[in-house]
């Protein structure tokens, strides 16, 4: 008996499973290559699609990076609702929440080390991501206002200007570590110094 051919195995699935196949081969090529040296055909060729069929679901390999963008923050969205808000043991929960972003990042680092580059040049991306990163900024924010009221956190110099800070060095310290650049943290050891930083930052204490 004959194999079916890989354009009659593709033909069986549907369209959410081909933008899957999609999302999938482009996340894999990034593991190998940067996206500058990745081709349309290569993601096609990996999906088991058409080069065609590739441009029905995506304008170009960067719509691909932005879906890719999309899942991780939904994802990271939906875990940090289950985290919750701080309760009596807020070193842990800060700790649950940086966790958040290290599990989510860590099990994509090639797509973040590359959406860490591809912000310089495609201005799209760079929108796309500050909108997205500005609502965990204002999270971390009100987060720090409401600890503060509690009398727990400390009078810290602005909580929205130490909020920046603290996002952005997470970024920085993941994308160093996920790339493997040097100087930068081993994986093992980013979620406690960036918990130890955050804590320390907002209560003057590490263990508060």
């Amino acid at each position: 008996m004959s194999t079916p051919s890989r354009s009659r195995r593709a033909a069986r699935l549907s369209g959410d499973e081909r933008q899957r196949a999609i999302v999938e081969a482009f996340e894999d090529l990034l593991q190998r290559k940067p996206l500058a040296d990745i081709a349309v055909d290569e993601i096609a060729a990996g999906a088991a699609i058409s080069r065609s069929a590739f441009y029905f679901y995506f304008p170009s390999k960067q719509a691909v990076l932005l879906d890719l963008l999309d899942r991780m923050v939904a994802e990271v969205d939906a875990r940090l609702a289950e985290v919750g808000v701080p309760g009596d043991d807020p070193a842990a929960w800060w700790r649950g929440s940086i966790g958040v972003f290290v599990a989510v990042f860590g099990a994509h680092r090639a797509v973040s080390v590359t959406l860490a580059e591809a912000r310089a040049t495609i201005p799209e991306l760079r929108d796309e991501w500050a909108r997205r990163s500005s609502r965990w900024v204002d999270l971390t924010a009100s987060t720090i206002v409401a600890e503060r009221r509690r009398g727990r956190a400390r009078e810290v110099v602005d909580p929205h200007a130490t909020s920046v800070v603290l996002n952005a060095m997470n970024e920085r310290v993941l994308v160093a570590s996920f790339g493997g650049e040097q100087p930068a943290l081993a994986p093992d050891e980013v979620l406690d110094v960036l918990t130890d930083v955050w804590v320390t930052t907002i209560y003057g204490t590490p263990t508060p």
